[in-house]
């Protein structure tokens, strides 16, 4: 007699092949997730070119056709020949006026932001040394675009002395004459790094908003629940929302950088992959960032409102975008090597203005390798598999 032996079970995938089965499914939900949800999309690539076109266009730190009053007491060929100088300045819109009681009230209207007074003596005082020859009146109520126009005049003024001086065959003594030399930026426009350092406020938004509201409406809707009792791992999940936005934000990034080159002509002298590489662990950063937030805040609102302040803010003013961290005070200074942004920021410019300077590179691109480490490690503790 022959025993029947039952047949065993068919074997089931590998545990590798399960692993890889239940991240891909993770993902795609993901995914659907995204496309069922406009806000995502419109956060992703809709919210980069409303800011990059704003700041692009709306926000620049040049001071260019600033209104000038030109005050002349006695009208002569050298007073007409220097506010010919100021017509011809592309820094200036001079408006000619009669006395200086009336200029003194257009400036305090802000009708004008300085006033240059050529008195009647002006031709005798020009080439000697008893006075002044001009004077100067500025609103210093900004006394950053002050200092500019302060520059900008003396500017102007010493390039038509020098003229007068090669005409007349006058001996013009300059102690130190400054041959300036503008390297990295040499039309020193602050859109070439304005641009750029907005790219890191698009991207904190991209992958700390965005990531803040996803474990927060796993909870409302109840759906962390259900993931709770399957088989994946808490390691899985945060897998399997990471690439999903990771891909969605490089996405945006790819639109950012788009816009910075051919809609407002910054140069790219850097190396494409070094400005990928630089934004894969920025984005890694702000995305454990915003997990981080969304573990620890189970609702979306607070999610939302956390991740502004603690995320959009801090690199939007700290982190060298616009306000200079060397200008700040210790203080502040020391806090903003807290802020991630600090370090793209630093790696955006160098990489569209100066190129690939490993120096400068290196050390920042290290900075958000820890950063995105420490946060990422941080939501992988907080993150527990229970209902409590």
């Amino acid at each position: 007699m022959t025993a029947n032996h039952p047949k065993a079970p068919p074997a089931g995938p590998a545990p590798r092949n399960r692993v890889f089965m239940r991240l891909r499914g993770l993902i795609r939900k993901e995914f659907l997730q995204v496309l069922r949800d406009p806000s995502s999309l419109g956060i992703a690539f809709v919210l980069p070119v409303i800011l990059l076109l704003l700041f692009g266009y709306g926000v620049s730190l040049d001071a260019e056709h600033v209104p000038i009053a030109l005050v002349v007491d006695k009208p002569t060929a050298e007073t007409s020949s220097l506010c010919g100088a100021f017509e011809q300045s592309l820094y200036f819109d001079p408006v000619y006026m009669h006395g200086m009681h009336e200029t003194l009230q257009a400036l305090a209207a802000h009708r004008v932001d300085a006033i240059v007074y050529l008195r009647e003596d002006f031709p005798r005082k020009l080439w000697s040394h008893e006075s002044a020859p001009i004077q100067l009146i500025l609103n210093g109520v900004d006394a950053n675009t002050a200092r500019i126009i302060s520059g900008y005049v003396e500017g102007v003024y010493g390039n038509w002395l020098e003229d007068k001086a090669r005409e007349s065959g006058r001996a013009l003594n300059i102690p130190v004459r400054i041959e300036q030399r503008v390297w990295f930026n040499s039309d020193l426009r602050s859109r070439n790094f304005l641009v750029p350092g907005l790219i890191a406020v698009i991207m904190t938004l991209i992958g700390a908003l965005l990531t803040a509201l996803l474990m927060a409406r796993e909870w409302e809707r109840g759906t962390m629940e259900a993931l709770m009792v399957t088989p994946v791992s808490i390691r899985e999940i945060l897998i399997g929302k990471i690439v999903p936005y990771f891909i969605l934000g490089m996405g945006g990034m790819a639109l950012s950088v788009f816009m910075t080159v051919w809609q407002f002509d910054v140069p790219l002298r850097g190396s494409i992959w070094v400005l990928f590489l630089g934004t894969s662990l920025f984005l890694l950063t702000a995305l454990g960032m915003g997990l981080l937030i969304s573990t620890l805040a189970r609702n979306q609102f607070v999610a939302g409102q956390v991740a502004i302040i603690t995320t959009f803010l801090p690199a939007f003013i700290l982190s060298g975008f616009i306000f200079d961290i060397g200008s700040m005070p210790p203080i502040i200074r020391a806090i903003t090597y807290l802020i991630p942004a600090r370090y793209f920021v630093t790696i955006l410019q160098t990489v569209f203005l100066a190129g690939d300077v490993w120096p400068v590179i290196l050390p920042n691109a290290l900075a958000l390798m820890v950063m995105a480490m420490v946060f990422i490690g941080l939501t992988r503790k907080k993150t527990h598999k229970r209902l409590d």
